[in-house]
């Protein structure tokens, strides 16, 4: 599922969808989205499928959830990154390799990269969701917590019905509202898909062709670079002060090379004048990556770093290459309260991380390497065990296997 840029023809949908009242019945709701429809010039027969329209308790419930335990990058990448989908993602790119090669050609994004979205979206295909996609996007239009961004996601799925004269029946997806293989989200559907087996009509739920041209046009808008790769899995230099590390610290090839920088096979990076950036998904004892410029172009479509790296090695494996240099560690899994109580103890100590939200983002994992780096720790920007303890935290507490 990814959440677009609001384009300018979006732009104006957005200001005119205010947030629906929390304290509005579920009736009165839907008769305000019907008015919203109404004034954004929807067609009176779409208008009427809200008539159909029943609250989805489990939808909210989705929305709202928060594992107890949040997700390691092991728990993640062993989970995404899997024999049997490289395996089916080299039997699709024989299968499909001539649309492939044609999308290559034409939109700049290697096969290898369609196929691994594909197959981390939906299985190839194998699961699009099953939910309602009116039902869904009402429900959480008339929940207060992310109303405004539901609501224009509601008015563009009524006007995606209008433009390919879709029935509600036939709009099923995730319990978020995204759609077909490729899992469109409404904007996202009208923005960039690609009528791509010239039918005249678009349809990401039955149509191979059309769901993979889309997503190689929605990557070529994104800015996806042609003849360029993702990224790499590199080797760190010894003793490596990771004084540049995150999306923020880019620098050249060719300096990341004058630090001494491998490839997996141990080969020193390439000089060249290519900005990259260090990642360390789990510390300084797991697998290490430099992403250049379409790693970025892949967290515009999945701001996850987690997703973009498993889209990136999905997409070598398809093509060949080996298993991680260095596997992803077995590490153990952190409550998310365990996380707000480091986030409060950095808050006491005068880093500037914002909320404790239990979600580790930029500043935390800044605030992170600046305390390690003044208690004589790896600054790598991860919470281990002997950071938690140095912060006072009692490990054994807040983890789990």
């Amino acid at each position: 599922m990814k959440y677009p840029f609001i384009l300018a023809s979006s732009l104006s949908l957005l200001v005119q969808c205010s947030a629906v009242a929390e304290s509005l019945p579920f009736e009165s709701c839907i008769a305000n989205l019907k008015q919203q429809a109404q004034e954004a010039g929807i067609s009176p027969g779409r208008i009427a499928y809200l008539d159909a329209i029943k609250p989805k308790e489990r939808v909210v419930e989705l929305d709202r959830s928060q594992p107890e335990f949040t997700q390691t990058f092991a728990d993640y990448f062993n989970k995404r990154v899997t024999d049997r989908r490289i395996e089916e993602g080299r039997k699709l790119l024989k299968t499909h390799g001539k649309l492939l090669a044609k999308l290559k050609q034409e939109y700049g994004v290697p096969p290898q990269y369609l196929l691994a979205f594909w197959g981390l979206e939906t299985n190839f295909g194998g699961y699009k969701g099953k939910m309602p996609v009116f039902d869904s996007l009402a429900t959480l239009a008339c929940d207060a917590r992310r109303s405004t961004y539901f609501t224009t996601e509601l008015l563009q799925a009524l006007r995606l019905a209008d433009k390919y004269d879709l029935s509600a029946d036939i709009m099923v997806g995730s319990w978020a509202g995204a759609m077909g293989h490729t899992q469109f989200m409404p904007t996202t559907f009208l923005e960039y898909a690609v009528d791509g087996d010239g039918n005249g009509k678009v349809d990401l739920w039955n149509s191979t062709d059309d769901a993979l041209t889309s997503a190689a046009n929605f990557l070529m808008q994104l800015g996806w670079q042609r003849n360029e790769r993702w990224g790499r899995e590199v080797i760190l230099p010894k003793g490596y002060d990771f004084s540049s590390i995150g999306r923020n610290a880019r620098q050249s090839l060719s300096i990341w090379r004058e630090l001494g920088f491998k490839q997996a096979n141990g080969v020193l990076v390439p000089a060249m004048d290519m900005q990259a950036a260090l990642y360390v998904p789990a510390g300084h004892t797991g697998p290490a990556f430099l992403g250049y410029s379409n790693f970025d172009v892949i967290q515009r479509w999945n701001r996850s770093e987690f997703y973009a790296l498993a889209v990136g090695h999905l997409a070598d494996r398809i093509m060949g290459a080996s298993p991680l240099n260095v596997p992803a560690p077995i590490q153990p899994r952190r409550t998310r309260d365990g996380i707000k109580t480091m986030q409060t103890k950095l808050i006491d100590l005068g880093y500037d991380i914002g909320t404790a939200d239990g979600v580790i983002g930029g500043k935390t994992r800044t605030a992170i390497r600046d305390f390690q780096s003044k208690n004589q720790l790896v600054p790598d920007g991860f919470a281990d065990d002997a950071t938690l303890r140095a912060l006072g935290i009692d490990v054994a507490l807040i983890s789990s296997k």
